[in-house]
């Protein structure tokens, strides 16, 4: 038992929850490197443990506090046998690394050939608990962010530490190298895709690409792995039911990581623990609408706001809360972040969020709200009509440049029935601006450093010229807003001043800011703090989408003329039909714990 030290030794048998999260504190904090293989066969092992009993058998057994911390007795010599067994798989085949030399690409794709070809040849489309190596030592079953984490484990046991996991919002894969540069496949994403194991991510192909989140991935540390594992754990048992203890378990190990720091460049994981605060808080001073903000920030900061899953964790939550106008404005945040791919069959899993908040959650919030016109928040409300806008503008402008299109009649019908709830005055109070050609001096306050803290793109002296000119835009803004009209030639064609009769920051001035991103490409991001303010106050919202912005005099009639609405909306001309591939699910996506 060399790999495991006497200090952990001493946890076995493994009986409780305090006792794992022991284990994974002493491999956090006391070793150079957490072990991957033995923190994920212990997880595993209890995830599969708890969620093959029926549903019977919990209800059977008592709810009292104390008995959910019991766990299914976890032998030394089971983890032993197992974690043997994965070192024998993988240094039977290759070489351990004695001379400290950096992993290759042939090197990463054999340890992949060697997970991939002992697995089952059943397919497995959306089965749960396959994430883990418990799950591959017993079952020869992984899931595409099994395989991906595996291959990395492999790479740990042979001694190269360069290899690391690459993490999108629903696919794994490998970094390696000396500066973590080398990209390479260990998996495929989709049924019926050809394999794409062994290859690079291609950067130019993954641009505007969802599944690859713009080159913005979560590109894993030692720690983050160990994170990331544990934000896989599922403790469903089915369709309506969760295992409380493996919930539990999670949620106490999601803290651990949250203490020491390993979630802050992690949002999902970030979301994960709140979605459980949520359901049984355990640290009051630190609230779960706190945790979603945080995620949302992380997003920010470190992955210029390329990921979508911290405002639909966001948005869940206000609308479970019934803060209605809030979860308006998550959505469009969301949608906002969409914006920048272009609409693939790779993206079902968020097709299907988007779908459902368009079908079935707003339509749920306007027909509550129409119930009593008078208290409504919404209906009376022209920043919920702006948010509902800007919602839609951002699933069109999905939609353009893509292979497949994405606003359909089931689309197309929700929104203009929702639409149609806000009475006309109401709409009246959205000034509604278009973007049209290369006019992009719109809003164009790029301070990208509000969130990209750490861009070296820019010298000093443009950040602080940058940081200068937005805060003087706000401040102009904020003392003038109640007597002051904001100029049109400035909003539509970036000419003249702030307001109109007045000085202010000149469009020569918002275009010096910096607008690269760190690998060169140019900036896609508005200003969120700018854009947000101008949308408190004025209930503004910027169309960007063809569609959306052919729609404008539609949605400011006092009538609405519907079927011209979704004649409009449902046209084919701006995308173009190609070809399309199924998709499956993997457990990279977030792990949402049932509700009742």
């Amino acid at each position: 038992m060399d790999f495991l030290r006497n200090v952990d030794k001493t946890l076995f048998p493994i009986k409780n929850i305090s006792s794992v999260v022991k284990l994974f504190r002493n491999q956090l904090e006391g070793c150079d490197e957490p072990d991957l293989t033995l923190l994920s066969i212990a997880a595993g092992f209890i995830e599969n443990q708890l969620t093959s009993r029926s549903v019977s058998q919990i209800s059977a057994q008592s709810n009292d506090a104390t008995e959910k911390n019991v766990l299914p007795i976890f032998e030394l010599e089971t983890v032993e046998s197992l974690y043997n067994k994965f070192n024998l798989i993988i240094t039977s085949a290759i070489e351990p690394n004695k001379t400290k030399s950096y992993a290759t690409r042939e090197l990463v794709k054999k340890v992949s050939d060697i997970i991939w070809n002992s697995l089952t040849r059943s397919y497995y489309s959306d089965k749960a608990h396959l994430q883990s190596l418990y799950s591959y030592l017993t079952g020869n079953k992984l899931d595409c962010f099994g395989v991906a984490f595996a291959v990395v484990a492999g790479c740990q046991t042979l001694g190269y530490g360069d290899v690391h996991l690459a993490l999108s919002e629903d696919h794994a894969w490998v970094v390696f190298g000396p500066d973590l540069l080398e990209t390479i496949e260990v998996t495929w994403h989709g049924k019926g895709n050809e394999d794409k194991r062994g290859q690079t991510i291609d950067k130019g192909t993954s641009i505007r690409s969802w599944l690859y989140v713009n080159n913005r991935p979560v590109i894993c540390t030692r720690h983050m792995e160990v994170a990331a594992l544990v934000s896989a754990i599922n403790p469903s048992l089915n369709s309506t039911s969760d295992a409380v203890e493996v919930a539990l378990l999670k949620q106490e190990l999601l803290w651990l990581l949250y203490d020491l720091g390993c979630l802050k460049k992690y949002p999902m994981a970030i979301g994960n623990l709140g979605d459980l605060e949520e359901i049984s808080p355990k640290r009051p001073e630190i609230t779960c609408k706190k945790l979603f903000d945080e995620a949302i920030e992380s997003a920010r900061k470190y992955y210029n706001n390329q990921h979508v899953y911290p405002y639909i964790y966001q948005g869940s939550f206000f609308y479970r809360n019934k803060m209605y106008k809030e979860a308006l404005g998550s959505w469009a945040n969301a949608s906002d972040v969409i914006r920048q791919y272009n609409y693939s069959r790779d993206d079902e899993d968020i097709y299907k969020e988007f779908f459902e908040i368009s079908n079935e959650l707003i339509p749920f919030v306007i027909k509550l709200e129409g119930s009593n016109i008078e208290t409504s928040t919404i209906l009376r409300n022209p920043e919920s009509f702006a948010n509902l806008l800007r919602f839609y503008d951002g699933i069109c402008q999905w939609e353009e440049g893509s292979a497949t299109p994405v606003l359909h009649i089931g689309w197309a019908k929700p929104l203009v029935n929702t639409i149609s709830k806000f009475e006309a005055d109401i709409r009246a109070q959205v000034n509604i601006v278009v973007e049209f050609g290369d006019k992009h001096n719109i809003l164009m306050f790029n301070n990208n450093n509000n969130y990209e803290e750490e861009n070296d793109s820019c010298d000093k002296a443009d950040k602080e010229k940058s940081d200068s000119i937005s805060y003087s835009s706000l401040e102009d803004l904020t003392a003038a807003c109640s007597k002051k009209i904001l100029n049109p030639d400035y909003l539509l064609q970036g000419d003249g001043a702030l307001f109109v009769g007045g000085s202010g920051v000149k469009s020569s001035d918002a275009n010096d800011t910096c607008d690269k991103e760190e690998n060169g490409s140019q900036s896609t991001s508005k200003s969120p703090v700018f854009e947000t303010k101008l949308r408190e106050v004025n209930s503004l919202v910027l169309l960007r989408s063809h569609k959306m912005k052919g729609l404008k005099d539609l949605l400011l009639a006092e009538k609405l003329n519907t079927q011209a609405i979704l004649l409009h909306l449902t046209a084919q001309s701006q995308v173009q039909i190609g070809k399309v591939h199924r998709n499956d699910i993997d457990s990279t996506r977030p792990k949402r714990v049932k509700r009742e």
